[in-house]
């Protein structure tokens, strides 16, 4: 097949970027012909709230990325879409995930449509984690223009169809493993290049920080006095999407500071299998949720994972077989953050991780996007 896959792609960094470019890979590997069409211009400045939206890392010379689509700009979506009618390709995948890029994706399909291709929806999330009331007004715009949808969370699919009254294909399929960080090195190795004592046990909390993510309920769960009993130290590796003030006087005010790691800035893609491979257990104690590209890393690294009880992280992360789901609460975090160190139950998680990551292939993703 032809496919054209629209979203972040690089130069811009991130987990969506490398969400698109590995399915772009996979569908390269099963014998398909593969471009992206990415952004120009994907947010204006002050919409994005960390340093730069561009990565630092050298362009991947094994996918065809053209960039033309300003989402500001309604020119380039009518552009884009004529190039698409004129190619005529078998499927156009949208990578969505937030209601600004709907009326964007919504008439670059309009006017990219034809006999030959079907316009295919792959949702990331389809109302944000922090809604506003654009995200009530703007994907109809964008639902009513595809022939199906895939998503990665059960509470997406509702989402969607909160959107569609029609009959569309809503397919399932969960969030891949995220393999392409390279694979696991020596704990000893990845704490001495991190600057870590390996002797020490370690939590991880990863990726940017905001509201919802919870760093907050991590922190106070942190304080718990039972957890000093444990050589155990908590690193937040992401960079703060938000002021970083009200969770340093959280660390301040339970004297935490010389137990916490904070490397509070972006986190390079070379350096990321560092931070899973001195990790005992990753931790997500988020208040909202979807599905998490964050538990896919876990999985390819075979981290045990503390994920809260939200969206579908639940289904992804089995209580007790491959780690904790607990309530949004600190002390329930803490409890099971105790139990896991004082049982020793790393083993044991990784063992059933082994066997759980099967499940979440990439192969399983293409296969359930060629069904619509």
């Amino acid at each position: 097949m032809h496919i054209i896959i629209i979203g972040t792609a690089y130069p811009y960094r991130g987990g969506l970027s490398a969400y698109n470019e590995r399915l772009a890979r996979q569908f390269q590997q099963e014998g398909h012909k593969v471009e992206m069409i990415t952004f120009t211009l994907q947010y204006p400045g002050f919409l994005f709230p960390g340093k730069t939206q561009f990565s630092s890392e050298p362009k991947p010379d094994d996918l065809k990325i053209t960039r033309m689509i300003n989402a500001v700009k309604p020119s380039t979506w009518i552009k884009t879409g004529r190039l698409i009618k004129k190619k005529a390709p078998d499927k156009v995948i949208f990578c969505y995930w937030m209601a600004f890029m709907a009326p964007c994706f919504g008439t670059i399909a309009r006017h990219g449509r034809n006999s030959k291709t079907k316009m295919i929806g792959l949702i990331h999330n389809m109302i944000p984690h922090e809604p506003t009331v654009l995200d009530r007004l703007f994907p109809r715009y964008f639902v009513q223009a595809m022939d199906g949808f895939v998503a990665m969370a059960g509470s997406v699919v509702s989402d969607i169809n909160s959107f569609d009254k029609d009959v569309k294909p809503k397919l399932l399929s969960p969030h891949p493993i995220y393999d392409h960080y390279g694979e696991k090195v020596d704990r000893s190795l990845a704490a001495m290049r991190l600057g870590l004592h390996e002797q020490n046990y370690y939590i991880l909390f990863f990726g940017f920080i905001r509201q919802y993510k919870g760093l907050d309920l991590l922190l106070e769960a942190f304080a718990d006095k039972r957890l000093r009993e444990f050589p155990v130290r908590l690193i937040v590796a992401g960079e703060f999407y938000e002021s970083p003030e009200p969770y340093l006087k959280l660390i301040k005010k339970h004297k935490l500071e010389s137990l916490i790691e904070l490397r509070t800035k972006f986190i390079e893609d070379k350096d990321v299998k560092n931070y899973f491979s001195v990790a005992d257990i990753v931790a997500q104690p988020y208040r909202s949720a979807t599905q998490s590209g964050v538990s896919q890393i876990a999985y390819h690294y075979e981290n045990p994972m503390l994920v809260t009880d939200v969206g579908g992280l639940a289904e992804i992360v089995p209580h007790y077989k491959v780690g904790y789901v607990v309530d949004v609460k600190p002390e329930k975090i803490a409890d099971a953050l105790v139990d896991f160190f004082a049982h020793k139950r790393a083993e044991e998680f990784k063992v059933n991780i082994r066997e759980e990551k099967k499940k979440y292939d990439w192969s399983r993703m293409t296969e359930t996007i060629n069904l619509i």
